[in-house]
């Protein structure tokens, strides 16, 4: 596969080294926010601010001075100041300057064929300048909607981010897009120009706002120390080892070659030894204000014990082989493997008469903890944590002792309080939090019997990571509390919305009609649970009105379940919605599946009975069969239906699919129904 620069950009006459400088020198803050964009999400934003100033330094022609003329139509007038400039040798020397720059950062991902996955790509491997020592460069962090656009921008092909943040943040037309992708070696340009249309559907207006944003600027950057503990610890490893391969080289030179013999005792292939305490990471306190990367790598060791290495040891010791009658639990789909290298420590210390020590090792969550007594067993409890954010990693569950829970909250958590779901109304009350994080007690939910309360935690992140941004938590059994959100309902022409925190008025009214059925998902491993109220509806007979909703349950491991609701206005403002239908290992409901329909009987004050349908806002046409057969225009369907009979409902989308609804295995009407089914296109 050719990666030269000069190849791929030949759909654009070079120009004059003079002139390639000039433009380089000229735009060079917009070539390495462009190519800041392009490179792969998966490189930490270190290592994609080097490699951004490094390719367009190194876009730079090296070959003598032409003179040529250029093959390209000028840009068209009108156009902002975000773009290249308009007319003559200066359009010429920017588009071509930028299709350097753009197969730059197109190929920089690009791997041979039978090159290793987990290697990086060999272009990733060549050193170039500039290269930086004992210091991380990043941009400032941006708030919740610049962390939501990068998220999106990793999960789509290089292309296509080439193609958004050329249309969105240079202005240009698609003919130009166009141009530039075919010189950049774009096999298909026209499938990259679609893809930036899906993410910008995704993003909305804000889009080229939110790509000039400092999260995204690698030329106004901050600069912080790397681990200097870990530095110089493997500085000192390294002469160890230098010195070692020293004196064994001398050795061998001296002694000669040892035959091995076959009567040697090898060590047991299952036999497992801990880490050392003192091999536990340790982050620095204020790393969560200056990182990108705000999970639980930025939490700082915390704990009056942190120091105590007989404890750390044996917490290591009971992780690695747990001793007989340790008690051990784990969420679902998450491995109770030995520490592995790297582990870090986040805190240890005393809780309500028990020490108690928690680990991250970058893909769980670990909690050992230790009772007073030396006969009581002590216990170990491993949680997912995996591409954890500042939500989801926000705080854990330190201790659960008769009915009560203790958190440890993270270091941008700068206020907390209680609220109970099921009083929407009732303000929330301050939670006392430590100087270390721990938080008071609090009651936990119940995980079984009558739903009278459901208590959540409202925390505040830190000005210093985002502005006004609140948000809820719930326990649901798990180490980590799930993240709580919000969609409210469509509105007219407006493009669709995003999930938001559930701290308004509206969320939390809406969240009361469906906060009991958290419970139904305790112990599955859930990371995040959105409430969206996808359709309302007027109710025949001047019922009143009601509102569809669709609960989804994202879990850790990826998959996820959906809860269809139905509410009406007549009922209490928080009796439990009506559950018209349930899907397992689905993408409904999510940015994935965007589109949904379901049905439910209702009955009027005067007895007659209804069948009732409604879908999300691509729907527009509703289709019932079987004992009953009629259809209906709209998102919304209301027909006399007698109450055993069986149905099939459907609906029709703007772009020409049928949807199915989400099946409802209570449902009788319907005939055989699975509930691990969705519904979906055909």
């Amino acid at each position: 596969m050719s990666t030269s620069q000069r190849r791929r950009a030949s759909a654009f006459e070079p120009v004059a080294l003079d002139h390639a400088e000039a433009v380089i020198v000229d735009q060079y803050t917009r070539l390495v926010r462009l190519a800041y964009l392009i490179l792969p999400g998966k490189l930490s934003r270190h290592r994609r601010v080097l490699a951004a100033h490094s390719l367009v330094q190194r876009a730079l022609p090296g070959f003598r001075e032409r003179h040529t003329k250029a093959r390209i139509p000028l840009q068209r007038k009108g156009r902002g100041t975000a773009g290249p400039p308009e007319t003559g040798p200066a359009r010429t020397g920017t588009a071509w300057m930028t299709a350097r720059v753009l197969c730059a950062a197109l190929a920089h991902d690009r791997r041979p064929r039978g090159w290793p996955d987990r290697l990086p790509p060999p272009r990733a491997l060549r050193p170039a300048l500039p290269v930086v020592w004992g210091l991380r460069l990043f941009p400032r962090a941006g708030g919740a909607e610049e962390i939501a656009l990068a998220q999106v921008l990793s999960e789509v092909s290089a292309p296509a981010r080439a193609a958004f943040v050329l249309c969105k943040l240079d202005g240009l037309p698609r003919t130009e897009v166009v141009e530039l992708l075919a010189a950049a070696d774009v096999s298909d340009p026209e499938a990259a120009l679609q893809g930036a249309c899906r993410v910008e559907e995704t993003v909305g207006d804000a889009a080229t706002t939110l790509l000039r944003s400092q999260e995204f600027d690698a030329c106004s950057v901050q600069t912080r120390p790397t681990d200097l503990l870990r530095r110089r610890r493997r500085i000192r490893l390294a002469w160890c080892a230098a010195g070692i391969a020293s004196i064994s080289c001398a050795a061998l030179l001296t002694i000669g070659p040892v035959p091995l013999t076959r009567d040697e005792p090898t060590r047991p292939v299952g036999s497992r030894s801990a880490i050392s305490a003192d091999a536990l990471t340790r982050t620095s306190p204020d790393v969560w204000a200056d990182t990108s990367r705000v999970d639980f790598s930025a939490w700082p060791a915390r704990g009056s014990r942190v120091d105590d290495r007989a404890l750390l040891t044996r917490a290591l010791a009971a992780w690695t082989d747990p001793p007989a009658g340790t008690h051990i639990g784990a969420s679902e789909s998450t491995t109770t493997e030995p520490p592995p290298k790297g582990t870090q420590l986040l805190y240890a210390g005393d809780v309500g008469g028990e020490a108690v020590v928690l680990f991250h090792d970058g893909r769980r969550v670990v909690r050992y903890v230790e009772p007073a007594s030396p006969t009581e067993p002590a216990s170990l409890d491993f949680s997912r944590a995996d591409d954890s954010d500042v939500t989801t990693a926000a705080a854990l569950a330190v201790s659960r002792k008769d009915g009560k829970i203790r958190y440890l909250t993270a270091p941008w958590i700068a206020e907390a309080q209680t609220r109970d779901l099921l009083r929407p109304n009732s303000p929330g009350r301050p939670l006392d939090v430590s100087g270390q994080g721990l938080a008071a007690a609090v009651d936990a939910p119940s995980a079984a019997g009558s739903c009278d309360s459901m208590p959540v935690l409202q925390l505040r992140s830190s000005n210093r990571i985002v502005e006004k941004h609140a948000f809820l938590v719930a326990d649901l059994g798990d180490l980590t509390p799930v993240h709580l959100s919000y969609t409210p309902l469509p509105g007219t022409g407006a493009p669709p919305r995003q999930p938001r925190e559930a701290t308004s008025g509206t969320a939390l009214q809406s969240w009361a009609r469906g906060a009991c059925r958290l419970s139904e998902l305790r112990g599955s491993g859930v990371r995040a649970v959105n409430h969206w109220d996808y359709a309302t509806q007027d109710l025949p007979e001047n019922g009143g009105r009601a509102v569809w909703s669709c609960t989804r349950a994202s879990t850790w491991r990826g998959p996820g379940s959906v809860l269809l609701q139905f509410r009406t206005s007549t009922e209490a403002a928080t009796a439990p919605a009506k559950v018209v239908g349930r899907a397992r290992s689905t993408a409904a409901c999510s940015r994935f599946g965007q589109h949904v329909v379901a049905d439910t009987r209702w009955t009027a004050g005067s007895g007659h009975r209804y069948l009732l349908a409604a879908g999300s806002r691509e729907v527009t046409r509703i289709m019932v069969t079987g004992d009953v057969d009629t259809e209906r225009r709209g998102r919304a369907l209301a027909v006399r239906a007698p109450e055993d009979a069986r149905v099939t409902v459907r609906a029709h989308l703007a772009d020409g699919e049928d949807l199915d609804e989400v099946s409802s295995s209570a449902n009788p009407r319907h005939g055989p129904a699975s509930a691990s089914s969705g519904g979906g296109r055909r």
